[in-house]
């Protein structure tokens, strides 16, 4: 799968359910400080990246991820693998 259905999965999802915008929704928007998304919020985001993307995503990876892009990129990467 590539980068752009990632990017349209992620943010269709996180449009639906944080009620984004899709002007905020820029691969280098801070994930809590621009988007607001709080840490609870990372579990619903864990289950559906595990849901649509068939990976399984530990609290430490979640730790990392900073920016939408960085969202984008650990999708990506752990298709990969």
């Amino acid at each position: 799968m590539g980068k752009d259905i990632i990017v349209e999965k992620v943010n269709e999802f996180l449009m639906d359910e944080f009620e984004l915008e899709k002007d905020q929704l820029l691969p280098d928007a801070l994930m809590k400080d621009d988007l607001d998304i709080e840490s609870l919020d990372f579990v619903d985001i864990a289950v559906v990246i595990e849901k649509e993307f068939g990976l399984k995503v530990t609290s430490e990876q979640m730790v990392k991820i900073t920016t939408l892009d960085d969202l984008y990129n650990f999708i990506l990467e752990q298709q990969k693998n």
